[in-house]
């Protein structure tokens, strides 16, 4: 029997031989040659972990998506950042993660964080990660704050399988063609919007999903206006011309049913398109199960 669940033994042996809780927590050190993807608040400056905090003050470069965010950060935690501060983003990553990676290679301590959350997630850090994996650099991550995870929690839809897709394309009919190809994805899926085209997506989303789908509406996650709306995406978008703030969207996962009501939403975003209204309905049948004519009758009415 191992010693830890060992109950015969004296209360006195197993106190000696369990860790001592008073014992001093070293500090973290980060290992030189390395580079870390750091996780930053979403809202919440106390979200920090007290490793990032630490590998923030001692690192030779701080490579930033924005500086002065990360210099605004550092003024949050009360702390000075360590070494060069860099900018890395969107457009100067693919030039600069080779001298990054060089730096990394000659000894240096490189941590990058985004603006907010975990990097590379609907943020900068993938080609870094990519070019310092592809050099043999070691590469770690200090986990931490994520906005698609928090909503996912906070929304109460199924967590077992999800998929994260970031922003929907800007123009309206590839919007409408990028969630026509999830409308029969199982998984819950997590969006990012802005909250000046909450409303439209919502409503996009009520056209291609339907209705009935639950769904929701997470805003300003973490901050002190913190709020999440749960219903159908018929509710949520009936209410959504007053969001505020970072938004995130989560909707359920497709649902196999065959009932023509539940699926004219996909029928109609097809006729939308340009297609024949009785060629969306075979379409929509084909793919979903539902009667042909049911569902056609259904779009017809509801037009």
């Amino acid at each position: 029997m191992d010693a830890a669940t060992d109950l015969t033994r004296p209360a006195e042996s197993a106190q000696a031989s369990s860790p001592n809780p008073q014992r001093g927590r070293e500090p973290y050190r980060q290992p030189g040659g390395s580079i870390l993807l750091a996780a930053t608040p979403i809202g919440d400056v106390r979200d920090a972990s007290p490793r990032v905090v630490e590998a923030l003050q001692g690192a030779d470069i701080v490579a930033a998506e924005d500086t002065r965010r990360a210099l605004a950060l550092a003024s949050r935690l009360g702390i000075t950042l360590g070494g060069r501060l860099v900018a890395l983003h969107d457009h100067n990553e693919a030039a600069k993660a080779a001298g990054i990676v060089e730096a990394a290679q000659g000894g240096a301590r490189v941590v990058f964080v985004s603006d907010a959350g975990m990097p590379t997630v609907s943020d900068p850090g993938f080609r870094l990660a990519r070019a310092a994996i592809d050099a043999g650099v070691p590469l770690s991550v200090l986990p931490g704050p994520s906005a698609p995870l928090v909503a996912l929690a906070l929304s109460g839809l199924p967590s077992d399988r999800f998929a994260f897709e970031g922003f929907l394309p800007r123009k309206d009919g590839e919007a409408t063609r990028y969630l026509q190809d999830l409308a029969t994805d199982p998984h819950t899926l997590i969006f990012f919007e802005s909250p000046r085209r909450a409303a439209a997506t919502l409503a996009r989303m009520t056209e291609v999903f339907g209705v009935q789908r639950p769904a929701a509406l997470c805003r300003e996650l973490t901050k002190d206006y913190e709020e999440v709306r749960r219903g159908t995406l018929g509710e949520l978008a009936a209410g959504a011309e007053d969001v505020l703030g970072e938004v995130t969207i989560v909707v359920a996962g497709y649902e196999h049913s065959a009932r023509a009501e539940d699926h004219v939403g996909a029928v109609l975003a097809l006729a939308a398109e340009g297609m024949r209204l009785k060629d969306a309905a075979a379409e929509v049948a084909a793919a979903t199960g539902a009667r042909k004519n049911d569902l056609y009758k259904a779009a017809l009415a509801a037009k």
